[in-house]
Parts: structure tokens; sequence; C-alpha cells
């Protein structure tokens, strides 16, 4: 894809100010928050289950909390997940600059594997990943667990820095994302796509 053409299509649904300020905050707090075309993929797959209940694993300073309450329900409920006790403070705050109300979003601190677990089955519509890339298939059995039939998950990262397509990079992280990647697609339970958006966006619908 012709660089001019990316820039255009990453750019295109525009961000406000709430979520500037809070790629802003993220940038000091040295996290690094879904791109803008994959935020705006995630603001539509909510919008498309009419999601009332979501849970996030990697709640980062909101950017994509934000997106995914604007595409839900308006009685919509986030469940985000995340170890740093101050990057969810600031995603609070972006919260609330967004106009949700604080009971919008149910933000528990601590890792996601001993979280998730405590979720209930098949009570969810949405599970988004961005958290650490080698527990990506643990976060892929819970999320089979914790979604209803016709519900999405959905992968960050999934490009890692163009290093997945590229064979010659070995890596923890990358060799992790690869074999995500395959056990998606390979996974009779779901329709898969990988969206060229952002660093890619792994994305997988529960038949």
């Amino acid at each position: 894809m012709r660089e001019a053409t990316w820039e255009y299509s990453e750019s295109w649904a525009g961000e406000d100010a709430v979520l500037s300020d809070a790629r802003a905050r993220a940038a000091e707090l040295g996290c690094t928050p879904i791109g803008r075309g994959g935020a705006a993929a995630l603001r539509l797959l909510a919008a498309l289950l009419d999601a009332r209940s979501v849970v996030e694993v990697g709640t980062g300073t909101g950017v994509s909390g934000v997106s995914l309450l604007r595409g839900m329900r308006p009685d919509g409920v986030l469940t985000t997940v995340d170890i740093e006790p101050e990057h969810q403070r600031a995603a609070r705050e972006a919260f609330s600059a967004a106009g949700f109300a604080a009971n919008r979003a149910r933000v528990i601190s601590g890792r996601a594997l001993e979280v998730l677990p405590r979720l209930a089955d098949g009570g969810y519509d949405l599970v988004f990943c961005d958290g650490d890339k080698k527990e990506y298939s643990s976060y892929l059995r819970e999320a089979l667990r914790l979604l209803r039939p016709g519900g999405a998950v959905a992968f960050d990262n999934a490009l890692w820095h163009d290093r997945v397509p590229d064979s010659a990079q070995r890596d923890d992280d990358t060799v992790a994302l690869r074999q995500l990647a395959t056990a998606v697609r390979d996974d009779e339970r779901l329709v898969p796509a990988l969206l060229p958006v952002g660093d890619g966006l792994l994305v997988a619908v529960v038949r």
C-alpha cells in the first residue's frame, strides 16, 4: 500500500480532543495506544455488534476504551483490565472527558489471566486484547469462553511493526503472534479476518 494511501486511510475517521489528549498522556506514561485506524475499527465493531458488554485487556490511557464505548449501546458497560494503576487513572479521566458516566466503565487492576477467569461465561459481546503478546493465545482461550455466539474477539498488534510477515524475525512476541494468527485462522468455531489497520487488527466472530 502506498504511504499516502495508508496515511489517508488511517486519519480518515478523524479524532477529537479527547482521543488526542489520551494519546498525549500515553506518550508521557510510556505506553502505546492502538492506532487511529484501529480505534475507528473498534468503534465500528462495537456498533455492528450492538455491544452491551465488552472486555478490554490493556486499558492504557483510554484511547481504545473511549473508542469502544462510543460504539457500544448507551447502556453498555466496558470491563477493562490493566496492571498499571496510573494508566487506569488516565483512562478514567479520558472516559469522563468523553462524557461517559462512571458506571459505564468497570476498571479492574490486575493481571489479565487472573481477572478473566472470574468473568461470566458467555456474558460478553466483544473481547479486545492489547496486553502481553506472549499471553495472546491464553486470552483467546478465555475469550472463547466469555463470548456469546455471534460475539467477536479482536487482537491489536497482529502485524507487530511488520515483524510477523518477516519469517526471519523469531523473537518471542513475534512467534507468539504468528501462532495466534494460525490458531484463529484454523479454528472452525471462528470466522476470522486480519485487518491491515494500525499495527494490524486480528478479528474473529464466534459462529
